[in-house]
């Protein structure tokens, strides 16, 4: 590329942005692929006070921990990171019933790494066809990536007291991804402020006391990490108790943050709720079969986890139910 110049990286780069945008992306910024060392310290420090719970499979070894934070251990010949941010919220509301288990918004629709990824490759392929010698990777959160970081990084938002991504546009209802290019593109400079400011609404919802600072969770003692991550034959007590309802996944922190007043409905029809569903009746679950499980969750983010870990997280709430309702009569 001995003929470059800057206005050709400034229009290659606002002619990504215009396609990210066309492909349904809601915001994009783009940035140098560089190592994160702060964001690295900040990891290492979280594993080592052991926030991570089971997921061992995060730091397998020291050099995972090094992939994740640098993304030319990810694509060899990396000089950009294009972060994009898909808008996921729709205008329905949680059902609340002793009889049903309550799915975390970001689970209702299709699963988030196929519409997100499916967009990221074809912006790709797009430049691919644009831009002479381009190449890149596609990520979105299976690959080992810091999203949160990178979408900080980029200027898409700032990171809340409960560690979720938070946009002024669209709240933190927002799933992340990343392309990692061997282009070399204009990039932005421009952080978002931290605009959280004094509230503390967050850590004060959270039933299990999981954010136990500002941006730390403790995943052991998180409802979400419990009811899908976690591969544990039963839940703890005290999550048990402070199940609040939640079969799979836990939306209290995001609920209660005041900058989801912001909170727009996306265009992306596949977010939808599949069947008119956000909770599943918890004899169902217990009542379902391997193959009924499997054909019910195809191409859903609930397949996380596993027949096994519904079914006991829908017992744990059937028990729950069962404990409140003697007590209502004692």
């Amino acid at each position: 590329m001995n003929s470059e110049t800057p206005d050709n990286r400034r229009a290659r780069t606002a002619a990504i942005k215009h396609k990210a945008r066309e492909l349904g992306f809601h915001k994009v910024g783009i940035v140098p692929a560089v190592a994160l060392d702060a964001e690295r310290e900040h990891l290492e420090a979280w594993f080592v006070n052991g926030f991570h719970a089971d997921m061992n499979w995060m730091r397998r070894d020291d050099d995972a921990t090094k992939r994740r934070t640098d993304p030319r251990e990810i694509f060899a010949g990396a000089r950009s990171v294009i972060v994009v941010a898909l808008n996921y919220f729709t205008a329905h509301e949680h059902e609340e019933s002793p009889a049903h288990g309550k799915l975390s918004r970001y689970a209702w629709g299709d699963d988030y790494h196929d519409v997100v990824g499916e967009k990221l490759r074809a912006l790709l392929a797009w430049m691919s066809d644009n831009f002479a010698g381009a190449a890149g990777k596609a990520c979105c959160d299976i690959q080992p990536m810091m999203d949160k970081a990178w979408a900080v990084r980029a200027g898409l938002g700032w990171i809340g007291k409960h560690s979720n991504v938070i946009t002024r546009d669209y709240g933190s209802w927002v799933f992340l991804g990343e392309l990692i290019t061997n282009l070399e593109l204009e990039y932005d400079t421009q952080i978002e402020s931290d605009h959280c400011g004094s509230c503390r609404l967050c850590i004060e919802a959270c039933p299990t006391d999981a954010i136990i600072a500002d941006r730390i969770v403790d995943a052991r003692k998180c409802i979400s990490y419990q009811t899908i991550e976690s591969r544990a034959a039963t839940l703890p007590d005290d999550i048990a108790h402070a199940q609040n309802g939640w079969l799979y996944g836990c939306d209290i922190c995001q609920d209660v943050c005041p900058w989801n007043r912001f909170e727009k409905p996306t265009a992306e029809e596949r977010f939808t709720p599949r069947a008119n569903e956000t909770a599943l009746e918890l004899v169902q679950v217990l009542a379902w079969t391997q193959e009924e499980y499997a054909a019910r969750f195809r191409h859903s983010a609930i397949k996380r986890a596993k027949l096994s870990g519904l079914r006991r997280n829908a017992q744990a709430l059937l028990q729950a139910s069962s404990e409140t309702s003697r007590g209502d009569f004692e």
